[in-house]
């Protein structure tokens, strides 16, 4: 028997209801992109150190300076430069010269020589050619970092103003520590960085504290840790002008309070892992799921429980 419009839309919503709060059926999960705002345009920031890259191999000249960041380096120097006994960690390799050689499979390989800071030269294979070399964008000496990026990085960033967006900071030990965000830094220095991050950026905060970051250089937007995910040119508050200076503050030191918005809770923690809407009895609830552990609850777009 068909029932009639009026007392089959209530049965309906009577079904939907039950079934959103049974404990087993809710709406679906989305993805974090739901609270993570994208940039369509590019920022000044991404273009401001977007033109630095590693030097062409057919540029190199000798004395040419790389860092070594990891004492493992004498792994790709062969078995002939463990009888140095030199620790190479943290210091400096000047390039000499390159030559042709025929590798043991009969191709064709291309030895660089390399000379530390003690008078020892270190011998780096590569199987091709110095032609094909050139026509490379890049070669990569593992474990070192050019120290020409460095220098130019140092040349634009030293003495500048700038505004830090990360609260990951290093200590002058380079241990980790918790800082602020969205504060005032001024740059003091540019130095290696590491096997990962080719550069230190070095700075003092607006209560004197010396501190860094470590970077990445390069176009690649892709790629963790560039300037622009680390610093901004503009005082970040600006752009929210409708947060208080008592919520501002609760951001930049990582903090969170009730009634504080989801675009405020999220400038503060960053974006949650994982987000579960459903219905509550007073609105819609949305719980942001953290990787260490901390939640958020908002109903109907307002912070109401959290665990931090």
């Amino acid at each position: 028997m068909k029932l009639p419009a009026a007392i089959l839309f209530p049965v309906l919503m009577s079904v939907v209801l039950t079934g959103c709060f049974t404990g087993v059926e809710s709406t679906p999960k989305i993805t974090a992109d739901d609270v993570k705002r994208e940039n369509v345009t590019v920022t000044a920031e991404q273009e401001f150190l977007s033109d630095i890259r590693a030097e062409q191999y057919g540029k190199w000249s000798q004395g040419k300076e790389f860092h070594v960041t990891d004492d493992k380096i004498t792994l790709i120097f062969g078995a002939s430069s463990q009888d140095y006994g030199e620790n190479l960690g943290g210091k400096e390799l000047c390039y000499m010269d390159s030559r042709q050689v025929m590798s043991v499979t009969g191709s064709n390989a291309t030895e660089m020589t390399f000379v530390s800071t003690a008078g020892n030269k270190y011998v780096y294979r590569v199987d091709c050619t110095a032609e094909e070399l050139c026509r490379r964008e890049a070669v990569e000496i593992p474990f070192t970092i050019e120290m020409s990026l460095v220098r130019t990085v140092r040349e634009r960033l030293m003495g500048r103003k700038l505004y830090i967006l990360t609260p990951v900071w290093y200590d002058e030990n380079d241990a980790v520590m918790t800082g602020r965000k969205f504060v005032p830094v001024t740059v003091t220095d540019v130095s290696p960085g590491n096997t990962v991050y080719p550069v230190k950026v070095t700075f003092i905060d607006e209560v004197g504290g010396k501190h860094g970051v470590f970077m990445s250089v390069g176009k690649n937007a892709n790629v963790p840790r560039m300037f622009h995910s680390l610093f901004a040119f503009e005082d970040p508050h600006k752009k929210y002008p409708n947060i208080s200076d008592e919520t501002w503050d609760n951001i930049v030191n990582g903090r969170v309070a009730p009634d504080m918005t989801r675009d405020e809770c999220r400038l503060s923690l960053g974006v949650p892992k994982s987000v579960d809407r459903r219905p509550g009895y007073g609105g819609v609830q949305e719980l942001w799921i953290y990787e260490d552990g901390i939640y958020l609850m908002f109903e109907d777009g307002l912070l109401r429980n959290f665990r931090k």
